[in-house]
């Protein structure tokens, strides 16, 4: 077999820059970053080569209109798997026989992890809060969870269980009470029994053989048996990413979770035979995107050794391989400097320091889905049973969103109560803005209860005072940074 051909960037270089914009771009959302098995089957299903976003527009504008007829009719193309409207739901007595059926070890593990996630997630659930100022007004912030919730748990390439934990238990913390999960109609799927048997123990009662866009487009729209959703959460593959972003706003969704992205960061320090294993770990989901960054060019050639050699030992090594070649960089930086502004700017889903201070270099990292720090946190403990989900934003996404959590299920309304007092204390300031707006409306709303309890109708104009009075606030406060001592 040739030798492995990671792409180097080095950023002294004057194409540095345009390099790591086609780095980032192309595992975005608007990329096209599929495997060759999927964009084969993409065109002889539609008959010509689309997109994977004209594809995906396809697809849902057909649930949207056609109902499970097309859900059906997909599900067929796509997974090779006829289903029937009697055969889409998966029966409760088919997955408390596989819970019945399953490995007591593989039972006992799956418990620890929900624990542990369940422990981390209620923690995190906020509480209402109220501030009442006595005998004025009352100020609440109440939350309540999602009615019904969607979850797309992957099932093309391997069984995920682990999506199901990360995905279902954030909700039940929140509260959530109907669950409905969606899995591609595969033996890695709604057809494998420790799937089931998850499904089983976390007390989901709605679970369907559907997976990809249709499997977006029917919780989203609601179609013949599935009622639709609230918010649709959970990774996929990019035909499910573009799906949820196209539905938002006939739903929540969590964030645009695509293909899975890794950023190291390592110096002379770092052990190669540990990097080498996490940017397989990455790239053995094909498509995944590893990135190694360093400012020491020797160890470039040390984890390209120990790549080889692990690739050697690997059962799914061509497609990790071809995925390392395809996707994965070694990018070359001067300084620490320069290895906390790239990281920031490509924004990665999972971000793995490995160098001398990683906890240091973190505080200056603002863009990543989760970080993990040091020789000893491989991601895939949070992939698998910390307690974070590990359902992150990817494609440069974290830029500006978040890995799920329970707060995500939950919903925020305000509440406001005034009394006669509380409403005599604030008209003058409400009528006197409503009128600057030209909404008289709002004001007459206002003035009418006050000419019922007795108060002027209109606020009285002020009169000039003799000495014009200093602002209470020069500037607004900023809020002191707290010590590394109280943050930790």
């Amino acid at each position: 077999m040739p030798p492995l051909k990671m792409r180097r960037i080095d950023c002294s270089t004057s194409n540095a820059v345009a390099q790591l914009k086609a780095l980032r771009d192309q595992f975005s959302s608007d990329g096209d970053v599929v495997s060759a098995r999927d964009r084969k089957l993409t065109q002889a299903v539609f008959g010509e080569a689309l997109s994977p976003v004209q594809s995906v527009d396809r697809i849902l504008a057909d649930v949207r209109s056609q109902g499970l007829e097309a859900v059906l009719r997909y599900t067929e193309a796509f997974d090779k798997v006829k289903l029937t409207a009697k055969t889409i739901r998966v029966p409760a007595s088919e997955m408390a026989d596989a819970y019945a059926s399953a490995a007591p070890e593989f039972l006992e593990t799956i418990r620890r992890i929900r624990e542990n996630i369940l422990a981390f997630q209620m923690g995190l659930v906020h509480t209402s809060a109220i501030l009442p100022v006595t005998g004025m007004y009352e100020l609440e912030l109440r939350y309540r969870p999602m009615r019904r919730v969607g979850i797309c748990c992957p099932g093309g390439a391997a069984a995920y269980p682990s999506t199901l934990l990360m995905t279902v238990c954030p909700a039940i913390a929140a509260g959530v009470k109907e669950l409905v999960v969606v899995m591609p109609p595969r033996d890695s799927g709604a057809y494998n029994k420790d799937m089931l048997a998850v499904c089983h123990m976390l007390g989901v009662k709605e679970v369907y053989r559907i997976g990809g866009a249709q499997a977006v487009g029917a919780m989203a729209y609601g179609v013949q048996g599935i009622e639709p959703v609230d918010m649709i959460v959970g990774p996929g593959n990019l035909f499910v990413a573009l799906a949820k972003k196209k539905v938002f706003g006939q739903v929540a969704i969590d964030c645009i979770a695509g293909p899975s992205e890794v950023v190291v960061l390592a110096d002379s320090t770092s052990n190669p035979a540990f990097l080498a294993a996490d940017l397989i770990a990455q790239a053995e989901h094909s498509p995944g995107v590893p990135i190694l960054v360093s400012k020491h060019a020797p160890l470039f050639d040390a984890v390209d050794e120990a790549l080889e050699h692990q690739l050697g030992e690997l059962s799914r090594s061509e497609l990790t391989r071809d995925c390392l070649e395809r996707f994965g960089s070694y990018v070359l930086v001067k300084d620490d400097d320069e290895m906390i502004r790239i990281t920031n700017e490509l924004a990665p889903e999972h971000l793995h320091i490995q160098t001398r201070d990683p906890e240091a270099m973190s505080d200056q990292i603002d863009n990543a889905g989760a970080i993990f720090l040091g020789t000893y946190t491989p991601v895939a403990l949070g992939d698998y049973a910390a307690g974070p989900s590990h359902v992150l934003p990817t494609g440069g996404t974290s830029r500006f969103t978040s890995g799920l959590n329970a707060n995500d299920f939950m919903k925020r309304t305000s509440i406001i109560s005034f009394t006669r007092s509380g409403l005599r204390e604030i008209a003058d300031d409400v009528v006197r803005i409503a009128e600057k707006e030209g909404l008289t409306g709002h004001a007459a709303s206002v003035t009418i209860r006050l000419q019922e309890i007795g108060a002027p109708a209109k606020p009285k104009k002020p009169e000039k005072p003799a000495v014009t009075p200093k602002p209470v606030l020069d500037k607004v406060p900023v809020p002191e940074k707290p010590s590394e001592k109280s943050r930790r």
